[in-house]
């Protein structure tokens, strides 16, 4: 049982790419909680798309032994946390779970978006900060003007930020000593009634869910039925351990403790991230504030490209769903790809991610049509419907109006990419709020329509900019739009995984480069393929594919001219009647690049 005092909690706040993984790599092999035979980069990251991306998806945590210089033997419980917008709730509990925590800032690359979103939930959690400036051995290393940068963009103190390089394994040391000294050890009370913080949960085979808790007043021990205050869910608890990074069971978790529980808990949605775990005997008086529900907020269809395939892509969904509570799925069907799924995700990080995994760990193929978002339909009879799917939009003579989500984004640019930037997002619709500047930098503001920017935002972003800018975001709230469903009709038949919901004034530029796309991607027939996209009854753009011809008239040599005109009637009726009853059958490639849409 480890004395409080001794205890430190705290995780690494970092930009993707500033090197995050590598300073808890460096940190984990210099407290000797890893042999060297068994050290491996990114040690944390389970996932192989983690290590290829070089990001971090699910929250881990590694609990480091440091004999520090004051001759104490510390116990560091390092959270590792995801540091991509799309899981910005999973951070906000990891960061509730720390008394403090390392901002790593890329000394050549300086404070990025993220980082500052970031930032702002620890300190509007409490945490005491110790600013890290990675990568100091680079070339382009600038220490100083970060420092300054730091303080001017974030406003915390980095006069005392430590120069490392976690690559090289520079500085390192004074980085577990900076834990040490400056981070605050926990409080709590073994004494009162059990309270936990649940920061977050996975499902192993053997043991069913695993629960990474963090204990703020009383204990956790074998035995012990304990009680989700959220779900209402009692469980009896099985085991109780710590990582280092290997899993060791321990006989009780004490206050400001980190480690893992299981208990038979059959499914990771029982056990949502924030919740507050108590002991159902002596439960404590009131929940850990901050808890909330995971939210979808960008919906895509995915069909397999196999017909045949379906019920292995939804054995598939079932077991992504056991270890991913905000990942949500029902069953849908599309004329025009058959049987599929209509899912839900935190972000388009989150969606690609998923799909990803399909892929790979499932080997089943998939269309994802294009992402939307949810929209609220206020009806005439007073009635409000959330729709997720454009194909399920009511008579519109129902609607009395439509409203669409919006989202504050925050970019951070260099000033010589300032004009394209503020250009795109005026173009997407946006409201510039603010435009401050760091430096060299610019910060922007923006409220934008979510609608504009699932579709291609990111990827404009980065072009426009030259892969300099980066950007964050928050749900703000629902605002009314003259928004339209634009259908795309091939042959007179509407495809319904095509359709979209549009601005009005973007629908027309949106139909026409749909068509034109369309019309370079379905293969030509033996008659006229006429693609058009329509608002209602009305169209607004049109191609057409022109039919491949046989040449009836070749064996005509000389003659009279009403033999050769005979034939041509005689071909023009039957091309008539092909396309009445002609069916187009669309390639699966032609759908999977037309959701692929570029505006350029």
């Amino acid at each position: 049982m480890t004395d409080i005092s001794l205890i430190r909690n705290f995780s690494i706040i970092a930009h993707i790419d500033h090197g995050k993984s590598t300073l808890a790599d460096r940190l984990i092999q210099l407290t000797g909680a890893v042999s060297d035979r068994e050290m491996q980069d990114q040690i944390l990251d389970s996932m192989d798309i983690e290590r290829e991306r070089g990001i971090t998806i699910k929250a881990n945590t590694v609990r480091l032994d440091y004999k520090a210089k004051d001759g104490n033997t510390y116990v560091l419980n390092l959270i590792d946390t995801p540091g991509h917008v799309d899981f910005a709730y999973e951070v906000s509990r990891s960061l509730a779970a720390c008394e403090g925590a390392l901002l790593v800032v890329d000394a050549s690359q300086g404070v990025e978006a993220q980082t500052l979103a970031n930032v702002y939930q620890a300190i509007n959690n409490n945490l005491e900060i110790v600013p890290v400036l990675n990568k100091v051995d680079l070339p382009a290393a600038e220490p100083e003007r970060i420092r300054q940068q730091i303080e001017d963009v974030i406003g915390i103190d980095a006069s005392g930020a430590i120069p490392i390089s976690a690559k090289t394994g520079v500085g390192i040391p004074d980085v577990l000593e900076a834990i040490v000294t400056k981070l605050p050890a926990p409080k709590g009370d073994r004494n009162k009634p059990l309270k936990a913080l649940l920061v977050d949960s996975w499902y192993d085979p053997y043991l069913g869910v695993v629960v990474l808790a963090r204990v703020i007043d009383g204990e956790l021990r074998k035995g012990m039925k304990i009680k989700m205050m959220g779900t209402g869910g009692g469980y009896v608890l099985d085991r109780v351990g710590v990582s280092r990074p290997k899993k060791e069971i321990v006989e009780v978790l004490g206050p400001g403790e980190i480690g893992f529980i299981t208990g038979q808990i059959k499914e990771v949605a029982d056990t949502r991230v924030g919740d507050t775990i108590t002991e159902e005997r002596n439960p404590t008086e009131e929940a850990l504030p901050g808890f909330r529900e995971a939210q979808s907020v960008v919906f895509a269809g995915f069909f397999p490209v196999d017909a045949a395939d379906f019920e292995d892509l939804r054995g598939a969904m079932g077991k992504l769903r056991l270890n991913d509570a905000s990942f949500s799925y029902e069953m849908e069907t599309s004329a025009a790809l058959g049987f599929g799924f209509r899912c839900g995700f935190l972000g388009l990080l989150h969606l690609e991610i998923i799909r990803e995994r399909i892929e790979r760990e499932f080997n089943v193929e998939i269309i994802t049509t294009a992402p939307s978002v949810i929209y609220k339909l206020n009806m005439r009879d007073k009635t409000q419907i959330m729709m997720h799917n454009p194909a399920d939009m009511p008579d519109v003579t129902l609607i009395e109006n439509m409203e669409e989500p919006w989202i504050e984004a925050q970019v951070l640019v260099p000033d010589e990419y300032l004009g394209s930037v503020l250009k795109l997002c005026e173009d997407r619709r946006g409201r510039q709020k603010q435009l401050t500047y760091a430096g060299s930098r610019a910060m922007v503001i923006y409220d934008l329509p979510l609608n504009e920017v699932v579709f291609d935002f990111y990827d404009r972003l980065k072009s426009v900019s030259s892969g300099y800018a980066s950007f964050d975001y928050k749900m703000i709230d629902y605002q009314e739009a003259d928004l339209v469903k634009l259908s795309i009709l091939v042959n007179a038949e509407p495809v319904d995984a095509l359709s979209m919901i549009v601005h009005r004034s973007r629908a027309e530029q949106r139909g026409r480069v749909m068509c034109e796309k369309l019309k370079d991607l379905i293969p030509r027939q033996m008659f006229q393929i006429p693609i058009q996209a329509a608002i209602g009854g009305k169209i607004v753009s049109r191609e057409t594919i022109s039919a491949l011809r046989k040449d009836v008239t070749s064996k005509c040599y000389g003659g009279d001219i009403s033999r050769k005109r005979k034939l041509l009637d005689k071909q023009k009726e039957g091309k008539k009647k092909m396309r009445q009853f002609g069916k187009v059958e669309i390639p699966q490639e032609a759908f999977i690049a037309a959701l692929k849409m570029d505006e350029n």
